[in-house]
């Protein structure tokens, strides 16, 4: 797989592409990762590649000209299954989305900044907009890390067996993982539960999905679901 990423600043993204399973992703082969700064596509003296809106109101807009030029110069050197643009008004993105991603062989991120991107690029190179939250974030960076690191844990290969996604939380539906818990057995006063100690493969699994069930309804009291 290939994942390109467009940023107006693409410093952002350099530690966390670049450290854990990412990089472990990268080093194995199977991540390409890519990223474009949006900069090298502007040739006016200054390198603009923002400008106030017109109509008014707050804040800059990211020009299209860069966009263009950057994108148009991408799909000409390989088709994209699927393009991205994190976005407030995108569909939240789950983990069936990471899923179904991580079957891609080629996905590009188009990462707005400041007040956002013209909506010409949007028109010009349709693509799924995806949001983590209702809430805005200073730009599409910090969304776009999630959803990579997402996608990329699920690529078969990236995880060894002890670090499985399958049995990561909202693998099976909404539905939340069981308490873990590892040595000491006993710390600070707080008791592993004796099922755990057993040695029952049985009465574990029945524990495990009963802890999950509940974590799971307090999940959804909490989130009013």
């Amino acid at each position: 797989m290939r994942i390109d990423l467009i940023s107006a600043v693409p410093e952002l993204l350099d530690s966390p592409l670049n450290t854990s399973i990412v990089k472990r992703a990268q080093t194995k082969g199977k991540v390409e990762i890519v990223v474009h700064n949006l900069r090298d596509y502007a040739h006016d003296k200054h390198r603009l590649i923002d400008d106030k809106p017109f109509g008014g109101g707050a804040g800059m807009t990211l020009k299209p000209e860069p966009f263009f030029e950057c994108i148009n110069k991408l799909q000409s050197e390989r088709v994209y299954d699927r393009i991205i643009y994190p976005s407030p008004r995108g569909k939240i993105f789950v983990q069936s989305d990471a899923n179904k991603l991580s079957m891609c062989e080629n996905i590009l991120f188009v990462l707005g900044h400041y007040k956002g991107i013209d909506e010409r690029v949007y028109l010009k190179f349709p693509g799924d907009e995806m949001s983590i939250g209702n809430f805005v974030l200073s730009g599409g960076e910090l969304p776009a890390l999630l959803m990579v690191d997402a996608i990329v844990r699920v690529i078969p290969g990236v995880l060894n067996d002890s670090e499985s996604a399958l049995d990561d939380s909202f693998q099976d539906g909404e539905i939340i993982g069981a308490p873990t818990y590892t040595r000491p057995a006993v710390f600070d006063g707080f008791e592993t539960p004796e099922v755990l100690l057993s040695g029952d493969h049985e009465a574990i699994k029945v524990w495990k999905v009963k802890q999950a069930q509940l974590n799971t309804e307090h999940w959804k009291k909490i989130n009013n679901l």
